[in-house]
């Protein structure tokens, strides 16, 4: 079962940052997952939409600009890094789950994924696009056919996994707490992937590898591969 960094390993960094990015990797993630909203034209890393949750800044992130940005501390005196900073940072090491927060995210989204792929050596396999507004999500594959997308969920809707076969999604993201046996069986037949958030309890991984999870979402992935054992796979293969 695959275990993907959830916003780095943001249960020993601070979340979405550099710093966690790097930690993630050290750990030896074949995958990281991470959030952007847009600022400006730029898309930044960074969960929720107020950025006192995670920084000591304060407002609305879409209203703040780069410059105010670069100057918050978003724990341990890291910063609020742009897309672009954090796939220089990992420069093609490992795949990367790239969640659409906020407004406007796709069309800078498209051009970044090509700059990293002319400048950085990345694999357009490498990339796994996820986002709770589904529309988005069908807007973006109507315009790159080509990238995977990852319909996210926090519930266990009436027709299971429908809505994400409908959508032409690779997979399906579930919170751990809706992930039902009925569900990811559903999900299966369907031809979807199934990968589940945010999973750190050791009885849950397990309960879920039992279930046939393809991945889980964990904070701490170093005591995950402890909990599910080695899971090595090349960069660029991991959304295969």
């Amino acid at each position: 079962m695959l275990i993907i960094a959830h916003r780095g390993a943001s249960g020993l960094a601070p979340e979405n940052t550099l710093a966690a990015m790097e930690k993630a990797i050290e750990l030896g993630a074949c995958a990281i997952e991470l959030d952007v909203h847009r600022v400006e034209n730029q898309l930044v890393v960074i969960h929720d939409r107020w950025l006192q949750r995670h920084t000591d800044g304060h407002g609305l992130v879409h209203q703040s600009t780069l410059a105010a940005l670069a100057n918050l501390d978003a724990g341990q005196g890291q910063r609020v890094p742009t897309l672009w900073q954090v796939l220089e940072c990992i420069n093609g090491r490992c795949d990367l789950n790239i969640e659409l927060k906020g407004r406007n995210t796709n069309q800078p989204l498209i051009e970044l994924l090509s700059q990293a792929q002319r400048h950085l050596g990345y694999q357009p396999q490498q990339f796994l696009i996820s986002s709770f507004n589904h529309p988005k999500l069908m807007r973006l594959k109507q315009q790159q056919p080509e990238l995977k997308i990852g319909a996210l969920t926090a519930s266990c809707p009436l027709g299971y996994a429908r809505f994400a076969e409908e959508m032409g999604a690779y997979s399906v993201h579930i919170d751990v707490n809706f992930a039902e046996p009925e569900f990811i069986a559903d999900a299966k037949r369907r031809g979807l992937k199934v990968f589940v958030y945010t999973v750190d309890e050791a009885e849950d991984m397990l309960e879920l590898q039992r279930q046939g999870v393809d991945g889980v979402f964990s904070n701490l992935p170093d005591q995950a591969r402890a909990t599910l054992g080695s899971h090595t796979v090349a960069p660029g293969y991991v959304w295969s």
